[in-house]
Formats: structure tokens, sequence, C-alpha cells
């Protein structure tokens, strides 16, 4: 229960410097750092948000009480697809292709993570 209000508390601190960073500044006044800061946000953010999904998932599904350190590396590699889909999106290389890389890339990293722990 501790590790619920840790991941709720950092994703509301996560979500509200990115509206900040949204909302005064833009990507040529903020700079290199300030990007670096944006995207490093959105992950601890979408860590979070996919970490609490995969505890609610697992309560209803299996009833499973605990959360396996295991489960958090889980929602680590899927919370790294959207980033990927943004970087691309960047790039301007949006397309099925790229999108298809990114499916197989979530899943071979979801596939290392089920058989290397």
């Amino acid at each position: 229960m501790k590790h619920n209000r840790i991941i709720g508390t950092i994703s509301i601190i996560g979500l509200a410097a990115i509206l900040i960073m949204l909302n005064f500044t833009s990507p040529t006044e903020i700079g290199p750092f300030g990007v670096l800061l944006f995207f490093t946000t959105l992950y601890i953010t979408l860590f979070s948000i996919f970490a609490l999904t995969l505890q609610i998932f697992y309560r209803l599904a299996y009833k499973r009480e605990t959360f396996r350190n295991k489960d958090y590396l889980y929602a680590a590699v899927m919370a790294f697809g959207p980033i990927m889909l943004l970087m691309a999106r960047s790039f301007g290389a949006i397309n099925l292709w790229t999108i298809s890389l990114i499916i197989i890339f979530i899943f071979l990293g979801e596939f290392l993570v089920a058989k290397r722990l």
C-alpha cells in the first residue's frame, strides 16, 4: 500500500510539471535540458499510470493483492511505448511501419522481462 501512495504522488507531481511546461514554455525557449526534463517527466508519469492500471487489473482479474517487482518492470517497458511514439512523431516518421516496430519492441521487452525474472 505504501507503494501506491508513492506512485500516485509521483504521478500527480509529474502531471503538474508537464502541464506547467506545456503552458508556460515552448521547445525553443526551454532548450535541450528542458526537452530532456519533459521526456523524463512524461516517462515517470506514464510509468505511474501503467503501474496503477496493472495493480487494478491484477486485483480484479487475478484476485492478487501483492504487486511483484516483475510487475513494475512490465509497467516500465509499457511506459516507454508512448515515449517512442512521441519521438517518432517529432521526427515526422509516423507510419504503419514505425508503429508496428514500436509494438514489436514493446512485445520483445515484455517477453524479456517474463523470461529473465
